[in-house]
């Protein structure tokens, strides 16, 4: 019976040999190489003395110690918070014109409600952390045994034994694992986004450490590289048994990352806690605050500077009155005694009374500022993306995923989204590859029908879509009766069932299938109870290859360290018959070799290069002799990249025996080098073997289209939204998803900006990159002129362009001298493709759109290679899809599909941005109407410096009598339905041109609350200084007018909501009509409390108000006039000048939502000429 430690591995790594360290050692030691670990010895004199790091891992913002101090400062980092911090501390002298406790009380509360949300979220992350840093490995004890010890515990050298499935503690250096030749699987995900396992293997000199026991006497020293930031590269030597071995990141296990496929490994503990490459490379995400919310500050300010003057105006007619008040012993207002005032009244010091005054105004016109502002928009924001994680409509069931949006911040950005830049592998399409097409020996094989070939048919009105839609679509009459295989959607009758052994080139297909069974880096797992295979590759291509290869007869079954096994169908017997190849190197795919290679050696002791990759690097690299289906090949390459198809040239080359000798030497020497530049020199030694290839042919396989992209882009461009696609995808390729997906048109003059031309090809080979480089930037720079005199050329609305442009040519297009000019002709253009392009330069693109347009950008991805785009625009959304969760974790927003932006942006974007531009202008206006009463009260009393209204009606204004009907505002109302929504995508463009938080809107907003102000002010005045306020015959005073005038502005406000709210839900009801039943009950109780804290309140609504008709009489007739302009501006706008959602509103109102022609000429109003998707198609067609 076989011990599990004996167990041989499924997958061959290189060869791990001694290394000829030379010069490349000296780094060792020297700066940046200074680290050493005292391995199954942590808590030596050495190792003490080093001082490193323990394993605790923390990510919270604050401390116990910090959190009071730290959040404090940050609340007061807003400037409306310190004003409302200086004037209460200014509330405790006498310039105040009201209690200190009143002043300081709002803010305490709405300080205090901050904090607390802060130090929630704050707890939430220190329970993952203690979640984290509590979990249990097994680590070698001092008294030899292996027991379990939390995460926090260990200490670098320590050993420790991790199981199956585990997640790893802290970077280890691999000594051993179950396999006897020491290697494991390691599953990357939390680290790069990648679901593909990655190959590990202990050094040879450790691998026999297999049993707990091996450990008691196991000493050694690790010297490598210092804590850093990089997560592919480590740098250092063992040293063991007075000898040195170098190491690499073959052998380094990262933390977070998790061991799979194999029972246990043991190893040392490199790097710990915030030492470790995961925790170094965890940089806070760049901080991004909306344009609103920017704007928000500044209409903060633009208060303050009102309030100011307001006060500094004030002041001076205080000033000059106070000056007059005593002339030759005549006193003008005689009841300030100005012969025997404070200096606050005092006629001989004018000017300094008028500073005094300056800050008590500064003080009481403090009220234009909406204390509560701050707080409720960020509580409404919680509450929106609530919503946004609820929507059914946006859960993707099949993988059980809903929306998260994973940041409050920029909820109404999604509702002013101007240009969205999106990746295409994974994101419009399913990243779920399947085998279609091949190309062997010149022979085009398979019959199937793309979704893009359907697209380019509908273009072309070509008969045989329309018999593939009445059911005779080639594929689905041989698969009627077979069950479906993921990764396999390939007929023709030519080569399946074994039919290819009767082909032209049978040994031809025969070695291409063989190739496609050999050349991967896939594991076999086979199901015990069906016996079934299955599996596990690195890409869902490779996958798509070796289940190809399977149906086609060439089964792969098993993997060992060094040889793979296949049951292959005899082109002689036509049975199937079981070889071994034996492995001898994987030369690994990386996106700058572009290719993959695998050398093998048959039964026969033949020695073959096995290699595939994109058609750009293969070609250059076959032997005169193996061109033979060059032309042929390159001819249904073009046809598959027209079909939408992902593409690859397979070729192979024998070996004689003395050439791999020499090849196996310099790669073995360059795998043990310890050198930085050690990938450089691997590259060099398989670039070398990697020639004189045979060419045998091409696959095809097809990334097909998200479900519901094409609809969900039409709608997008409905609602006048750009749309840029950057892919790393051949141009042919893109261009055709392009038209599949309705980006393109027929029709659509296409400006393709590139460096196919044969005098720049020339340069190229020749060699000389000066010249490349002259010669290719003005290409580019013509090129660019060119599209740009056709755009300007053109008559506005007559026809429309697309701009396709190359990764080289990006390199240029981006530089600084034309990237301006680049940016003029892609704005211009309808849609814009960017092909080859690479992460950094998705990353460029979405940083020069931001910041040349202006306006709001939006990417989305799904892959690691997307994250700089994602983090570079102003809105990063994350497909939660087949390449892991790093592009969700770098994301704001998280999706399941594409198609689901639809909703995200017409539907929530558009609401947030209603709802939170709506409340802020409401907030502004409720504070200006409160406020300026305020000010023209004080105006009437000769600027005195007394406040209206009692103290804490001052104080509860903005926390309980106006904020809550606001907030229900920000979180409820609804212009119209969803339906309608998506129904009518013109509606998005009210937040794209900014018209609901325009200045023009705000200034309109605050001037209706002065007209308020005014009504309320003058109105109440004027009707009660005159007579008598009751039958008592008592006269308004201070007291009265101040609780008349404070009920008048009570109802108006929350009636000014309730006519601004266009959905009411039961919530709304109850806080506007609560907030008005709140200020009587607030007014019985507060009264009834002793003359020495209500003051001027004292029983005045029981004893005085109440009784009176004129109180009543009053505030009905002052709440309807104060509503009058505002009702009758509303309804001159909504009869004669219709905004968008008013025009909807109307149409619902009328009944004529079903009216398709009144429908169609509402929503013409949102389709631009040059816009894409195909609803345009269709226009632009009937045209």
């Amino acid at each position: 019976m076989r011990r599990k430690k004996l167990r041989l591995s499924k997958i061959y790594s290189f060869r791990c040999g001694r290394a000829c360290f030379k010069e490349d050692h000296s780094q060792i030691g020297g700066p940046g190489f200074s680290r050493v670990v005292y391995c199954n010895d942590p808590d030596c004199f050495e190792a003490g003395i080093r001082n490193y790091g323990d394993n605790y891992v923390s990510t919270t913002k604050y401390t116990l110690a910090t959190f009071l101090p730290k959040s404090l400062f940050e609340q007061f980092r807003r400037v409306a918070n310190f004003y409302f911090l200086v004037t209460g501390i200014l509330a405790f002298t006498p310039l105040a014109a009201y209690t200190a406790v009143s002043a300081i009380i709002p803010l305490i509360i709405i300080v205090a409600a901050t904090m607390i949300k802060e130090g929630v979220e704050d707890w939430r992350r220190q329970k993952q952390d203690m979640e984290v840093n509590n979990r249990k490995v097994k680590v070698r004890k001092h008294d030899g045994t292996f027991g379990y010890t939390e995460w926090k515990n260990l200490k670098v050298g320590d050993v420790v034994k991790v199981g199956k499935d585990e997640f790893f503690p802290a970077d280890l250096l691999l000594l051993s694992s179950s396999y006897e030749d020491a290697v494991c699987y390691v599953e990357t995900m939390n680290l790069d986004g990648e679901t593909n396992l990655k190959l590990k293997q202990a050094l040879e000199v450790t691998s026999s450490l297999h049993e707990d026991s091996n450990f008691h006497d196991f000493k050694a020293a690790v010297k490598c590289e210092d804590p850093n930031v990089n997560l592919y590269s480590f740098i250092g030597t063992l040293e063991f048994e007075e000898q040195q071995y170098p190491l690499s990141p073959q052998q380094l296990l990262l933390r977070d990352s998790k061991l799979r496929n194999t029972d246990y490994i043991y190893g040392v503990v490199i790097f710990t806690g915030h030492d470790t490459k995961v925790i170094q490379n965890s940089t806070d995400p760049p901080s991004k605050r909306s344009k609103l919310e920017k704007k928000m500050d500044k209409i903060i300010y633009f208060l303050f500077s009102l309030l100011f003057l307001m006060a500094f105006v004030g002041s001076v007619f205080f000033g000059i009155s106070t000056k007059d008040d005593l002339e030759n012993g005549v006193m003008e207002r005689w009841y300030l005694r100005p012969d025997d005032s404070t200096i606050f009244f005092d006629p001989e010091k004018a000017p300094a009374a008028a500073i005094y005054h300056f800050l008590t105004a500064l003080m009481l016109y403090g009220f234009f500022i909406p204390i509560s502002l701050y707080v409720s928009v960020e509580v409404v924001k919680v509450l929106q993306c609530i919503f946004i994680n609820q929507d059914i409509e946006m859960y993707y069931e099949e993988a059980d995923k809903p929306a998260h949006a994973r940041t409050s911040n920029l909820n109404e950005e999604l509702g002013q989204v101007d240009t969205i830049l999106s990746d295409k592998t994974g994101t419009l399409t399913c990243n779920s590859m399947e085998f279609i097409k091949c190309s062997v020996a010149g022979t085009a094989y398979g019959r199937g029908v793309t979704e893009v070939e359907r697209a380019m048919d509908r273009r072309s009105n070509s008969p045989l879509v329309q018999q593939n839609n009445n059911g005779s679509n080639p594929t689905d009459d041989s698969t009627d009766n077979k069950p479906r295989i993921k990764g396999f959607n390939f007929v023709d009758e030519r080569i399946t069932s074994g039919n290819w052994v009767n082909e032209p080139h049978a040994d031809v297909i025969q070695k291409f299938l063989r190739l496609l069974a050999l050349c991967h880096t896939a594991i076999p797992e086979v199901n015990e109870n069906t016996g079934k295979i299955s599996y596990e590759a690195e890409s869902p291509d490779e996958a798509a290859f070796v289940i190809a290869a399977r149906e086609l007869g060439f089964e792969f079954y098993k993997r060992t360290q060094t040889s793979i096994s296949l049951r292959e169908l005899d082109q002689v017997s036509g049975k199937k018959v079981e070889r071994v190849y034996k492995l001898l190197n994987v030369l690994e795919f990386n996106s700058a070799r572009k290719r993959m290679s695998v050398i093998v050696e048959n039964e026969e002791g033949k020695i073959v290069l096995l290699c595939k990759g994109a058609d750009s690097v293969m070609l250059e690299r076959l032997a005169s002799n193996g061109r033979k289906f060059e032309e042929a090949t390159m001819e249904h390459v073009n046809e598959y990249a027209n079909a939408g198809l992902r593409t690859l040239i397979l070729a192979y080359h024998e070996l004689d025996k003395e050439e791999y000798k020499q090849f196996e030497e310099k790669f073995s020497e360059a795998k043990n080098s310890v050198s930085a530049d050690r990938e450089a020199l691997i590259d060099e030694v398989t670039e070398k073997i990697e020639r004189d290839l045979i060419l045998l042919g091409a696959t095809a396989v097809e990334d097909k289209l998200q479900n519901g992209v094409p609809d969900c882009i039409d709608k997008l461009a409905q609602a006048g939204i750009k749309i840029w696609v950057l892919t790393g995808d051949k141009m042919e390729t893109a261009i055709n998803i392009g038209f599949a997906c309705s980006l393109l048109r027929q029709g659509m003059k296409q400006i393709i900006i590139n460096l196919d031309f044969p005098e720049i090809q020339a340069l190229e080979k020749a060699g000389e990159k000066a010249s490349i480089t002259k010669a290719s930037k003005e290409s580019v720079v013509r090129q660019i002129k060119d599209g740009k005199a056709q755009i300007s050329t053109a008559r506005v609305g007559s026809e429309a362009f697309a701009l396709i442009i190359d990764g080289k040519s990006l390199t240029y297009a981006l530089e600084d001298d034309m990237k301006k000019m680049f940016l003029e002709v892609a704005i211009g253009c309808a849609s814009v493709i960017c092909c080859r392009s690479s992460p950094k330069q998705k990353a460029l693109v979405t940083r020069l759109v931001k910041s040349g347009t202006g306006k709001t950008t939006l990417a989305i991805g799904d892959g690691a290679n997307d994250v700089g785009m994602l983090q570079e625009a102003d809105i990063g959304i994350g497909i939660s899809g087949v390449e892991g969760m790093q592009a969700v974790m770098s994301s704001d927003v998280a999706i399941a599909q594409f198609r689901y932006l639809e909703r995200l942006l017409l539907v929530h974007g558009h609401w947030c941005y209603r709802r939170i531009s709506s409340m802020i202008c409401y907030f502004f206006y409720k504070n200006v109407t409160f406020g300026f009463t305020l000010f023209l009260y004080e105006a009437h009393a000769s600027f005195s410096g007394q406040p209206a209204y009692n103290d804490w009606f001052l104080s509860l204004y903005n926390v309980f009598f106006s904020s809550l009907p606001a907030i229900a505002m920000g979180v409820f109302d609804q212009d119209v339905s969803a339906r309608f929504c998506l129904k009518f995508p013109l509606l998005y463009q009210e937040g794209v041109q900014n018209v609901l938080f325009s200045w023009r809107r705000i200034l309109s907003w605050m001037l209706n609350g002065l007209i308020s102000a005014v009504i309320i002010f003058f109105f109440c005045t004027k009707s009660l200084e005159l007579q008598a306020f009751n039958d008592d015959g008592r006269t308004v005073g201070r007291d009265i007018l101040g609780a008349t005038m404070y009920t008048c502005i009570v109802w108006v406000v929350n009636l000014q909501m309730a006519l601004a709210i266009s959905y009411f839900t039961l919530i709304q009801h109850i806080f506007i009509w609560g907030s008005i039943a709140f200020w009587y009950i607030f007014l019985l109780i507060y009264g009834a409390m002793s003359p020495s804290f209500s003051t001027t309140a004292y029983k005045i609504f029981i004893e005085t108000l109440a009784p009176s008709p004129s109180y009543w009489v009053v505030t009905l007739f002052v709440v309807i006039s104060a509503l009058i302009p505002y009702f009758s501006y509303s309804a001159i706008q909504m009869r004669f000048f219709p905004m968008s959602h008013e025009m909807i509103q109307w149409i619902r109102y009328e009944g004529r939502s079903n009216d398709p022609e009144y429908c169609d000429m509402v929503r013409q109003r949102s389709i631009r000429p040059t816009t894409v998707g195909f609803t345009a198609r269709v226009a632009a067609r009937s045209n």
